[in-house]
């Protein structure tokens, strides 16, 4: 009788475990394809609503669905084995009670099989924290720089720069922890105050823009590799080039069908083998 080793997925509780133990990566996937290439190497894999932007080319992350944001999530967990799959909760989605947020979250987690939920807001939005968490619910709470708020922040703009805004999110983050929150996101924010928040919580702190000192840290995927364009983020480094991979592979494509050298009989069916 053989036995096959079955590859142990990372839970919530793990991904607490590593505060003060080691760094947690993390990336954005959104497709099957490269949710499968990004697996094995990262702890969390974190569905988020900016498939709207790069994914769908929308200008910001405010018109995507839960339904889009379930069946992305459903793929991105079919397609992976070993990485913590987070989702987003998109916006309009979780803003209007405690009650709204659980029946999206619970929508979207029994569609997808994913392993929790990523909501942003700062203090108003604990208790909605406590009431999916008291429910099952596992949440990522997302502070500093919210990409759903940028009508209120007036754009993407780096938060807690003055002693008042800092205070304001250090209060929001242990706001989130103390209701229950695994995980914070801390978006776009003064390096002290990322090193600060990482130090006063007891959860891990997942950084974009924050600081070195945060428990972990997470990027865009298409940022890393090349498929943003020209520009990416201050916050971000391109550590690949997949947009040259590809835009060689179409070329060499097209140029060997013009050329008639693709395809082949070799690649065709009912062809009988030479003898």
């Amino acid at each position: 009788m053989s036995v096959h080793s079955q590859a142990q997925r990372v839970t919530v509780p793990q991904l607490v475990s590593f505060k003060g133990e080691r760094k947690i990566a993390a990336l954005t996937a959104y497709i099957a394809p490269i949710a499968r290439l990004l697996d094995e190497a990262v702890d969390m894999l974190l569905v988020g609503d900016s498939t709207a932007m790069v994914g769908y080319a929308m200008p910001d992350t405010l018109s995507i669905t839960v339904e889009m944001m379930s069946a992305h999530a459903a793929a991105v967990v079919r397609a992976t084995e070993h990485a913590c799959v987070i989702v987003d909760m998109p916006f309009g989605s979780y803003q209007q009670s405690p009650a709204q947020a659980f029946a999206n979250a619970a929508s979207i987690l029994a569609g997808s099989g994913a392993s929790g939920v990523k909501l942003e807001g700062g203090l108003p939005l604990a208790e909605t924290t406590r009431f999916l968490v008291d429910r099952g619910i596992p949440v990522l709470a997302h502070v500093g720089l919210m990409p759903q708020y940028r009508n209120t922040m007036g754009g993407f703009k780096a938060q807690g720069m003055t002693d008042a805004a800092a205070r304001r999110i250090l209060e929001d983050a242990q706001a989130h922890a103390q209701a229950g929150a695994f995980g914070v996101v801390l978006e776009g924010i003064s390096e002290p105050l990322g090193r600060e928040i990482t130090a006063a919580l007891s959860i891990p702190t997942i950084g974009i823009g924050a600081s070195p000192a945060c428990d972990g840290q997470i990027l865009v995927t298409e940022d890393i590799l090349g498929l943003s364009g020209d520009r990416i983020p201050k916050f971000a480094q391109r550590f690949g080039d997949a947009a040259q991979v590809i835009r060689q592979a179409a070329q060499d494509y097209a140029q060997s069908v013009r050329e008639e050298t693709f395809p082949t009989l070799a690649h065709c069916f009912g062809v009988r083998a030479k003898q």
